[in-house]
């Protein structure tokens, strides 16, 4: 069994398919598990699926000082707040949050003996075989696996190799973000636990949200047009320079910040949608197959529940002991997730001008409307908006 990608989907699938028995080996093109500073929740499906890995107390040790989400102005005073506790703990940001790495790590060194990491390393070409699927890799010796999961993100050289370019399944929302980590000094304002996020016409963002002690986690979110190559840093710091050189509150201090962070990246916001995830013996998972983009919030639910539905339908379909039955499985995971992947893609209205208004007046509304939707008189009638679309109420 092959595993393309050590994120949180294909750490997953590899922790669960090497319980259930298969030797599984994990090729993953960055040096080391990838850091940075994206948070996660533990609602729903996070929570279920890490109860059943026996992981979840752990995860635990690792949560983030969290007190809320606030949206202030140019003087560093709040439009509007959202604290942990609205909507009993289901509202932007909840209690119980860590960063994407640190779960990820957990994940990590949870797998036991069966599952191989070859960090550095990634697929050039997947050819048919009578038994499997012959994998080329990039520097590894060609091998041979019953099972080949794309698990490496929304730019997946899997879902290239096997199922056609990025450009047949890519919808982009209109958006580009740039997160890095940035070390705290004496002279760094503190945050006190608080998600702020400053808006400024032109659909341009600032947000810093708590890290690990010492650190804060920084964003830029702005149009996505004319981006530079993803992989050149100069010219992606030189393009921020520009789009935020009007902006004030803590802008310029991120920016400088930027140019020395370890785990500085930029991407834009798309949604993933293929209308099949598996061709013979390669399947996607995770952001390969559904990406719902950041916007959704549920992107590590997505990956966890995913990776959990994929090896009950293995195990389900006796795949191991019985790999012609392998297909069934791979139907059967599909028909389970891609209603959950669907409803978590339908984006609740105005979800991407919410994350960046247009017009001074579009971020007063939006901070208006963020008042509103916590009046107690209106919070059933919002909760009620969000589970007629499939979405907790996150974001």
């Amino acid at each position: 069994m092959l595993v393309v990608g050590a994120g949180i989907a294909g750490d997953t699938i590899a922790l669960m398919l090497g319980r259930a028995g298969w030797e599984v080996t994990v090729a993953e093109i960055a040096p080391g598990l990838r850091g940075g500073g994206q948070a996660v929740d533990l609602r729903g499906d996070c929570r279920e699926v890490l109860i059943r890995l026996g992981l979840l107390d752990e995860v635990r040790t690792k949560l983030l000082f969290q007190r809320g989400a606030a949206w202030v102005n140019a003087d560093g005073h709040p439009l509007a707040t959202m604290p942990v506790e609205a909507f009993d703990g289901n509202g932007y940001v909840s209690k119980e949050e860590l960063l994407r790495s640190d779960l990820s790590r957990v994940l990590h060194d949870a797998a036991g003996p069966e599952v191989t990491h070859l960090f550095g390393e990634t697929v050039e070409a997947l050819e048919d075989a009578p038994n499997g699927v012959s994998v080329r890799f990039r520097t590894a010796p060609t091998a041979e696996f019953d099972l080949v999961i794309g698990a490496d993100g929304a730019h997946s050289r899997v879902r290239r190799l096997r199922f056609g370019p990025e450009e047949s399944f890519r919808r982009p929302l209109g958006l580009a973000h740039a997160w890095f980590t940035m070390d705290e000094t004496p002279e760094t304002p503190s945050i006190d636990g608080w998600f702020l996020t400053h808006n400024t016409p032109g659909s341009r963002s600032t947000e810093v949200r708590p890290g690990h002690p010492g650190k804060q986690e920084v964003g830029f979110t702005f149009p996505a047009t004319a981006l530079p190559p993803r992989h050149d840093r100069a010219a992606q710091l030189a393009l921020l320079d520009k789009v935020f050189a009007d902006v004030g509150w803590r802008a310029p201090e991120f920016l400088a910040a930027a140019r020395s962070a370890p785990d500085f990246a930029l991407d834009t916001f798309d949604q993933i949608h293929v209308p099949t995830w598996y061709d013979g013996r390669v399947v996607l998972l995770g952001d390969s197959a559904w990406c719902a983009s950041p916007l959704s919030g549920l992107g590590t639910a997505l990956a966890l529940r995913g990776a959990a539905e994929l090896a009950d339908a293995i195990e389900a379909a006796d795949a191991l002991r019985l790999p012609h039955r392998l297909s069934d499985a791979l139907v059967a995971f599909e028909r389970e997730m891609r209603p959950r992947a669907l409803a978590a893609q339908r984006l609740f209205p105005g979800r991407v001008r919410q994350a960046a208004p247009r017009t001074e007046f579009g971020i007063h509304a939006t901070a208006w409307l963020i008042r509103q939707v916590q009046d107690p008189r209106l919070e059933k009638v919002f909760r009620r908006l969000m589970a007629g679309r499939g979405h907790e109420v996150a974001a």
